[in-house]
């Protein structure tokens, strides 16, 4: 090949598995050896070839490796030759990647990487003579000079030299991508929306015309399309939108089936259709499923746009400062390298998403995560119009297109979040957000619990502080953390009127945890344990002294206390949340976090009755943050005056400005404040006896991402009791029509008599919302095409003992082993599932089944996912991201093992919902959570007519009235482990006896 390596500078290639290595040595021979010995050998060769180096490395059980890193990884060189392409990070997404026949790839070891590596070079060279070749070598010269491994190799196959002609694009020119990137332009206002209605007739005819005359025919799919219709009808009353629930077993295409009245009702009307998800897979899956309907790729994208939170886009701005720093810092930059493939990237990105796009999800692995997160608006301190890049902003770009598309599909918390911003702001909410009229939610079952977290409050140490960096900036730290002060500059700079609230605000957030506040509270809190301890210790003695007629009681923790040193902790916010704590600890039955470290999991103690010492602290810091909402008001009520006042004098660019600056600061700032004031307010109110609670109030004490060993968190937690209501109020009343829609929205308990059925819907309408709306949902049931008598087999094994990880490892090691790979593990709890993977690795490697692990390998769900869809044989291992947002069809899966009955959490919450949400039956709603989490769990299962698959539940105590959860027609049977492993190998690959290797006993792997 043009570019390919020469044989004298062949490197060796490496491919890691747990516990072994498939090695192919500079001259030719290919090798399986131990990971020790795998070390040992590399100690000795040059720099190896690989497939996702920071991987390998941990499977070797090495240190992480430095940056750059000085091993060949072929997915840098993907992205630098391919970007906004995604695969797979392993030898066979790679070779598939690139087309080769699977003959060629055969068991993809470590032979297959000099290839892989030739294709590569190959089409870089192939791009040297195309417009993006200029820019190619300009940032193959910057990352040469920052010490890539792939430098050189990557110059010899575009034909420069480290040096490049003055009239050529230099390197400093080409990684700066924010001044070749397009701009947008302003367009006029859309009108509202007409009202024209969509007959279930005209949903049927488009969908039909999606479908195409050679499309597999689903039943039930035309219903489903023909009742989410109904959804799109003219609204008759204010406040009072027309509400579809529609349950659409999985299989019946319920994406098409409601995209098809959805985007005939945009076209008819001129309008925008929502269509809302819980997760990022199904969002880019119904992108995906939308090239049917606009198959040209330039139509769709005027049609239809992917809108997430701000976070989760690339920062121009940001990007710069880091850019700038890490030239500053020298030639031999990782980040440096991780930037220039950012750049490259972003050249050809559809919508600059670094979650979940067209960036692969493995990037951040390769470089950090910290990399990412420096150049997304992660911190909430966009300038907007000051921006120097704001007309080539992604999230600019995508908020225009978006005003004009027809179809929108976003995810719950931007959804609603949107819904409460525009509420809050009223006609002030300016037109950054299309405001919808219609709404889809795909994913329906999981309404609540999205509306539960965007309309809850959260005082605590971290939130805080957070507001306080978001006001002040980075307060010395070596940070480009940007405060009010510095976004607002010359909005403020030279009026009296504005400087005044703003330097007040300012002022004002001191009063907020100050940078080390989470080691001041923990050393606080061990401080006053060890004073506890010491004072118990004394009263226990005088108390076993005394006269047994006189024998005192031992005094309380709380009363032990005592008052905290004040020089300690001044800060109000600081002085409750260790308030807070305190009664969180004395409270709690669990173990205090350890020193030094952490328990896993957290604290959590009822608020009330309050602690004597609590409500004076309270009192202080909601006049504090009086304060602070006082002076933020003032500002915001200025700078609207400046708005009307100043009208003749402002450009567009500065009213903008103004107008972004206003709902920023409401936004991030006083409605979160607002909030914490009112629970401060109400803590001292007496409980209304008898009555059923509006809201939950709760001490969570518990350690985070982003605190070190030893530092945890501790916040003041408030709960609507039922979150529908405020999604009820904000998003749904204020909408003409929403459809809802799932394949778990009900549950039935088994029984089909009216009344059951009743009793169902009417619980459906309460996870949904529907029932605080004025007139009733529109119900639709529509059930799956599968067979899953005939496609499914349900196990449950009966002979595993109940938290013992040996013999659960050993149990998944069976099953997994049995079906040859294709399994799906589920865990309720990350420390078991991570104990398991300990275990099952090597045992699964040296039987040729890889295995992958959510909270262990280091990647994001959706790379995880991407592997095990493209490797037919191997294993993945997680949690309820797992059970609800995976679509693998065909081989890949075809084993789902549930460790144990998925009961909702115990925790203060669910003990309040229960009790006040439960019309008196709360094993009822218990068992109700415990059902549908099957059912999601089964639902991976069979996702096409041609699928086969088995279920396993591992847990012995699962009660028989939870067993409707499953299909009609599937028999759950109990067994033994090694009769389900036999009987699941005799479905799985067609056996009578599947007796081969499958062990007597469970075998417990220690």
């Amino acid at each position: 090949m043009a570019a390919s390596l020469s044989p004298s500078d062949m490197p060796p290639a490496l491919v890691a598995h747990h516990g072994s290595c498939s090695l192919l040595t500079s001259d030719g021979e290919l090798l399986t050896l131990s990971s020790e010995d795998a070390v040992l050998e590399l100690r000795q060769w040059p720099a190896p070839l690989v497939v996702h180096a920071p991987l390998t490395a941990r499977r070797l059980g090495l240190p992480p490796l430095p940056q750059p890193t000085p091993w060949l990884d072929l997915l840098e060189l993907f992205v630098f030759a391919l970007p906004g392409r995604t695969m797979p990070p392993t030898v066979r997404g790679l070779a598939q990647a690139l087309e080769l026949d699977d003959n060629r790839i055969g068991s993809a070891e470590a032979d297959l990487l000099p290839e892989l590596a030739d294709i590569l070079l190959d089409r870089v060279a192939t791009l040297r003579a195309t417009p993006s070749g200029e820019e190619m070598a300009a940032l193959a010269v910057r990352m040469e000079h920052a010490g890539w491994a792939w430098g050189r190799s990557v110059l010899a196959a575009l034909g420069t030299g480290t040096s490049l002609p003055p009239e050529a694009l230099q390197p400093g020119d080409a990684i700066r991508v924010w001044r070749r990137l397009p701009k947008w332009e302003d367009a006029a206002p859309r009108p509202p929306p007409a009202n024209h209605p969509v007959s279930a007739a005209d949903a049927r005819r488009r969908l039909g015309e999606i479908l195409g005359p050679d499309a597999e025919t689903r039943v039930g799919q035309a219903d489903f399309a023909g009742a989410a219709s109904a959804a799109f009808a003219p609204r008759l009353v204010r406040g009072d939108p027309h509400m579809v629930l529609a349950e659409a077993g999985t299989g019946t295409g319920k994406t098409l089936g409601y995209v098809a009245p959805a985007s005939l009702w945009a076209e008819r009307n001129g309008g925008t259709v929502w269509i809302s998800t819980y997760t990022r897979h199904l969002q880019r899956q119904i992108e995906a499923e939308l090239g049917r309907l606009y198959p040209d790729a330039a139509e769709r994208r005027r049609h239809v746009v992917l809108r997430k939170g701000r976070e989760n886009y690339l920062c121009l701005l940001n990007m710069e400062e880091t850019v700038n720093i890490a030239g500053a810092r020298g030639a031999a930059s990782g980040n440096l390298i991780g930037l220039s493939l950012v750049a490259r990237w972003a050249g050809v990105t559809a919508d600059g998403d670094l979650t979940g796009g067209d960036l692969p999800g493995w990037f951040g692995d390769l470089f950090g995560r910290g990399l990412l997160a420096g150049i997304a608006d992660r911190r909430g301190e966009c300038i907007h119009g000051a921006c120097p890049h704001y007309q080539r902003c992604f999230v600019e770009h995508s908020i225009r297109r978006a005003r004009d598309a027809d179809l929108v599909i976003a995810n719950h918390a931007l959804v609603m979040s949107q819904a409460a911003w525009h509420a809050m702001d009223g006609d002030e909410a300016g037109d950054e957000d299309n405001i919808p009229t219609r709404y889809v939610f795909d994913e329906g079952h999981h309404v609540m619990d999205a509306a539960d977290s965007a309309f809850s409050a959260e005082l605590s140490g971290l939130e805080a502080a957070e507001l306080r960096r978001w006001l002040l900036g980075a307060e010395g730290a070596r940070s480009r953390a940007r405060g009010l002060k510095r976004r607002l500059d010359d909005l403020v700079v030279g009026y009296p009127r504005l400087e005044a609230p703003l330097e007040a605000a300012l002022q004002a957030a001191h009063a907020l945890p100050a940078p080390g506040w989470s080691g001041r509270l923990a050393d606080a809190w061990h401080s006053t344990t060890e004073a506890v301890t010491d004072v118990a210790t004394e009263a226990a003695t005088e108390t076993a002294e005394m006269p047994g007629d006189h024998a005192a009681s031992p005094p309380s923790p709380l009363a032990l206390l005592g008052p905290t040193n004040d020089a300690a902790l001044p800060n109000p916010t600081e002085w409750l949340l260790h308030l807070l704590g305190q009664q969180a600890l004395a409270r709690s039955t669990a173990r205090a976090p350890a020193e030094g470290g952490h328990r896993p999991g957290a604290i959590e103690c009822d608020l009330h009755p309050v602690a004597d010492a609590v409500l004076p602290a309270a009192a202080g810091l909601a006049r504090a943050l009086d304060r602070l909402a006082a002076a933020l008001r003032t500002l915001v009520d200025r700078l609207l005056e400046r708005l009307e006042d100043d009208t003749a004098e402002l450009d567009s660019a500065t009213r903008e400005r103004i107008e972004a600056g206003v709902r920023t600061i409401r936004r991030r700032a006083l409605s979160r404040v607002d909030g914490w004031v009112s629970m401060l307010r109400s803590l001292g109110a007496p409980a209304d006896e008898g009555a059923t609670p509006q809201h939950i109030d709760f001490i969570r004490l518990d350690r985070r991402e982003g605190q070190r060993a030893g530092e945890h968190d501790v916040g003041l937690h408030r709960h609507w009791l039922d979150p529908t209501i405020p999604f009820a109020t904000v998003l749904a009343a204020p909408a003409h029509g929403i459809l809802v829609t799932s394949a778990t929205l009900r549950d039935e308990n088994g029984r089909t008599d009216g009344e059951e059925t009743e009793r169902a819907w009417e619980a459906a309408e309460a996870r949904t919302g529907a029932s605080h709306l004025p007139s009733p949902a529109l119900r639709a049931s529509l059930a799956s095409p599968f067979d899953y008598q005939r496609q499914s087999r349900a196990f449950i094994v009966n002979d595993i003992p109940h938290d013992d990880i040996g013999a659960l490892a050993g149990a998944y090691r069976t099953l997994f082993l049995a079906a040859g790979g294709g399994g799906l593990g589920l865990f309720t709890a990350i420390s078991r599932l991570r104990a398991v993977h300990q275990r099952l690795s090597q045992p699964l490697e040296e039987a040729g089944i890889p295995l992958y692990a959510q909270h262990v390998d280091g990647m994001d769900n959706a790379t995880l996912v991407d592997i095990f869809r493209s490797e037919a044989n191997s294993c993945l291992l997680g949690t309820d991201a797992m059970r609800d947002g995976v679509d693998v069809p065909g081989r890949s899966l075809r084993l789902v093992v549930f460790e144990r009955v998925p009961w909702p959490r115990p925790d203060i919450l669910h003990r309040e919902r229960r009790l006040h949400l439960s019309h008196g039956a709360p094993g009822a709603y218990d068992d109700r959570i415990a059902r549908l989490r099957l059912r999601q769990a089964f639902g991976r299962l069979i996702r096409s007519g041609g699928d086969r698959g088995v279920f396993v539940l591992l847990d012995r105590r699962a009660p028989s009235r939870l067993l409707s959860a499953f299909p009609e027609g599937v028999a759950v049977r109990r067994a033994g482990l090694r009769d389900v492993a036999r009987d699941l190998a005799a479905f799985l690959h067609g056996h009578e006896n599947g007796e081969d290797g499958i062990p007597s006993s469970p075998p417990a792997l220690s």
